[in-house]
């Protein structure tokens, strides 16, 4: 006698057995794409102010609010897009946040005050407006703020790509033994570099990317297939990735300037440095200005234009990753094509 469909079922499911053929997800192609969001200054900051008086440093790990995708169903869906998380973190004048250490590759991108300084294994990396601070996986890191104002910055990290693998761990000080690191004046000739180096070789030596230096580059940057002038933060032994696993650059619009559409497989996060404009990203129209932060998912057509002048972007990216595994896909629209609605 054979057995009902029911039943046959029952007994998989008790034996932990599911049949592909039923999986929602199982011989399809992809169909609910997760849509684009913005962070809008002008909106996040009242909100960032509420941090300060929630809670300290002195009382938590880090005052962090996390930027979490609109596909989060909880707080614990930590993901800003794809394997990206990014976060606001922010302190009051002669706070600090006391040394830890994670496997999980992190930066910190500079959006208001001044006076602060990250330490990255022992390191002194002062912050200002638009520097990026690196901080690669299991390198101690802390935060002091010497100034007088309030200060806020963007964290990025690989969090969920950690939280996935299994492999996230959390180390809290005291920093003993102190790491070796090398100054980073040991770097700063271009094309030149030490024959001899101490310290980990893993990831950058060097920890500070001054916003000055990435607009000097950009004004001498060749203008890409889509349009826009991009340039990319490198380690400057390897000339590989600054950070392993996030590909951070940053992007000029020139201006009245419209790019033509790209489209990857990877997930961007985009922190507005300069300029105002406007991003169309997948059907969805995006206007921002300085400090807004949006993203743009994978698998979305997105063009960009400046509004008024030139316009300079910060963008962080998964497609290491995918780079990695031999899956990255990144086109370039034709521009006699560029007119036509994008899918």
């Amino acid at each position: 006698m054979s057995l009902s469909s029911e039943e046959i079922r029952r007994q998989w499911h008790g034996a932990q057995l599911a049949p592909l053929w039923e999986s929602p997800n199982a011989h399809k192609a992809l169909e609910d794409r997760v849509p684009s969001h913005i962070w809008r200054w002008s909106e996040m900051r009242p909100l960032i102010e509420l941090a300060f008086q929630e809670t300290s440093p002195a009382a938590v790990q880090r005052r962090v609010l996390q930027m979490l995708s609109p596909k989060a169903t909880s707080i614990a869906d930590e993901h800003t897009c794809g394997s990206v998380l990014a976060a606001f973190q922010c302190l009051l004048p002669g706070e600090t946040a006391r040394p830890h250490r994670h496997t999980m590759n992190a930066l910190r991108f500079m959006l208001e005050g001044s006076g602060v300084v990250t330490l990255v294994d022992g390191k002194e990396c002062p912050m200002a407006y638009g520097d990026l601070v690196l901080t690669p996986g299991m390198t101690w890191h802390e935060h002091r703020h010497d100034g007088d104002v309030p200060v806020v910055w963007l964290d990025v990290l690989d969090v969920p790509l950690h939280m996935h693998l299994g492999s996230a761990i959390f180390q809290p000080g005291p920093i003993d033994p102190p790491p070796v690191t090398m100054p980073d004046a040991a770097f700063a000739s271009p094309n030149i570099v030490p024959c001899v180096t101490f310290g980990r070789n893993d990831h950058s030596p060097v920890f500070r990317y001054p916003y000055a230096d990435a607009v000097r580059a950009l004004a001498s940057a060749p203008v890409s297939p889509d349009g826009l002038r991009r340039v990319r933060y490198a380690n400057p032994l390897t000339g590989r990735n600054a950070l392993p696993l996030l590909d951070c650059g940053m992007v000029q619009i020139d201006a009245n300037v419209q790019s033509l559409p790209q489209r990857t497989n990877a997930n961007l996060l985009v922190a507005v440095v300069e300029g105002e404009g406007a991003s169309v990203v997948g059907d969805q129209v995006i206007r921002w200005s300085a400090r807004d932060v949006f993203t743009v998912p994978q698998h979305h057509w997105a063009q960009h234009q400046a509004v008024g002048g030139d316009a300079r972007l910060f963008v962080v990216s998964d497609a290491d990753i995918y780079r990695r595994l031999n899956l990255l896909t990144e086109d370039v629209q034709a521009a006699s094509a560029s007119g036509k609605k994008q899918s």
